[in-house]
């Protein structure tokens, strides 16, 4: 199977690269979504989150309050870090056991071909990087990710404190192997897709989404 780690700034059009190769027939892994998945009440995470940030970021059954907990952790970029530390460990070894074979058999046959990695905070979490075969970066200009992420009902400010937390374009190109620039429409986005894979040979068995 082939690792694609997905990378892209805020209303880059990352998610929608990511939705539209597993349309193509990829495994997609958000992993926003995986390390959510790791929330187990009454488990060390939990307890370590509760302890670091508040014991009312939990809801009385013991569950996080995700919004509560994502108010106080990416207030600044040291909270952040904080959560990363905590969160970080058990979320790797999630996510390779869920990309790698198992030890113990000697022949594997992977479900999918192609697994495509979303990868919100690349910077903290480059220790995952190992696990690609391939990184691809989603491009768009600050300025126009701002005007996309207003058509979403972001105001100005709210987009620019997530945007000042996040890496930026230099950082973005220097650790992807490829670059894809995002500035474009939907289709132009899906077709510089199709390209990859074709150049991969990847997915060629596929059915068509573009129908």
């Amino acid at each position: 199977m082939f690792t694609l780690f997905l990378l892209g700034n805020i209303a880059s059009g990352k998610s929608s690269a990511a939705r539209y190769l597993e349309q193509r027939g990829a495994l997609r892994i958000d992993l926003d979504e995986l390390a959510k998945s790791l929330y187990v009440p009454g488990s060390p995470i939990v307890d370590d989150i509760a302890g670091t940030f508040g014991r009312d970021v939990l809801d009385e059954d013991g569950s996080i309050r995700r919004d509560e907990l994502a108010r106080r952790a990416f207030d600044c970029p040291e909270h952040i870090r904080k959560l990363d530390n905590i969160v970080h460990p058990a979320l790797l070894d999630r996510l390779s056991s869920l990309l790698l074979p198992p030890y113990c058999c000697s022949v594997t046959t992977p479900s999918h071909e192609l697994a495509v990695v979303e990868v919100s905070a690349p910077q903290t979490f480059t220790e995952a990087f190992g696990l690609a075969d391939e990184i691809m970066t989603i491009a768009v200009p600050r300025s126009q990710r701002r005007d996309r992420a207003a058509l979403r009902g972001m105001t100005a400010d709210e987009f620019d404190h997530r945007a000042d937390c996040q890496p930026d374009d230099a950082w973005l190109n220097e650790v992807s192997d490829v670059v894809i620039d995002n500035t474009g429409d939907l289709e132009d986005l899906h077709m510089q897709l199709d390209r990859w894979l074709s150049s991969h040979g990847l997915l060629q068995g596929s059915v068509d989404v573009h129908g």
